[in-house]
């Protein structure tokens, strides 16, 4: 029988534009988003502790991150994992790149091609753990217990932040922010392109409402939980130990 822990593959890895410019195009704002994460890493990443990327894609975040805290805070590893085959190649060349960048950083950098639910948690070692669109890709029974291992990976004062595609909780205002959203993607793709994605992601993408994901990070232990972001219904917030 298939075991109930695998997940699809994100197809969207094979895009003719490349991930990172397909998903630029099609979330509005997105830029300005890891702008946001990026510069929330200089407040919590800390010496000898662990970065983690969860759903790092090509490596893009956490390239950045890295370049934004390495000349004060060189004794950090920085780690992502990647569960679609389809980024391997991107992760490979990322590698290679960022031992270019930093040749003394001594196996400090790694990404790993895992299913984030077999990943080995380790207590209080991560001092900024991001997970940018993922969470949304995972079964749903398998969320709150996600969320309760990144608790207790942080250390003390670590932040845990995210964006999802959520659910807005009225059906009316869910209506127009669907049909807004598909306004701007026709800005950069095709309605057929459009139609196929959304049957795509039928199967793939079970989005919470704000409120469900803000109880299931209270409930793993986070006690201070802010959305700073929003565009359409994706947001991005932060969640502290």
């Amino acid at each position: 029988c298939i075991k109930e822990y695998i997940m699809n593959d994100f197809t969207f890895a094979h895009r003719e534009e490349g991930f990172d410019n397909h998903i630029d195009q099609s979330i509005r704002g997105y830029r300005d988003l890891l702008n946001d994460v990026v510069s929330f890493s200089r407040y919590f990443v800390e010496e000898h502790t662990t970065v983690l990327d969860i759903g790092c894609s090509t490596g893009k975040l956490t390239k950045r991150i890295m370049q934004e805290n390495i000349k004060h805070k060189p004794f950090v590893c920085y780690e992502g994992v990647e569960y679609a085959e389809g980024f391997k190649e991107d992760l490979d060349k990322r590698l290679r790149e960022l031992y270019s960048m930093f040749p003394d950083m001594d196996n400090l950098v790694n990404f790993l091609q895992k299913d984030i639910r077999e990943y080995r948690w380790r207590q209080d070692v991560n001092s900024f753990v991001t997970s940018i669109f993922t969470l949304q890709f995972m079964p749903k029974k398998d969320r709150a217990d996600l969320l309760r291992e990144i608790y207790y990976s942080l250390i003390p004062g670590g932040a845990f932040v995210f964006s999802e595609k959520v659910f807005s909780e009225n059906a009316h205002i869910q209506d127009m922010m669907t049909f807004m959203y598909y306004d701007h993607k026709r800005e950069h793709f095709d309605d057929k392109d459009i139609l196929d994605k959304e049957k795509t992601l039928r199967h793939m993408l079970k989005p919470n409402t704000w409120p469900e994901l803000k109880d299931h990070l209270e409930r793993a232990g986070f006690k201070d939980v802010q959305v700073f972001w929003r565009n359409h219904n994706f947001i991005g917030a932060i969640a502290i130990k």
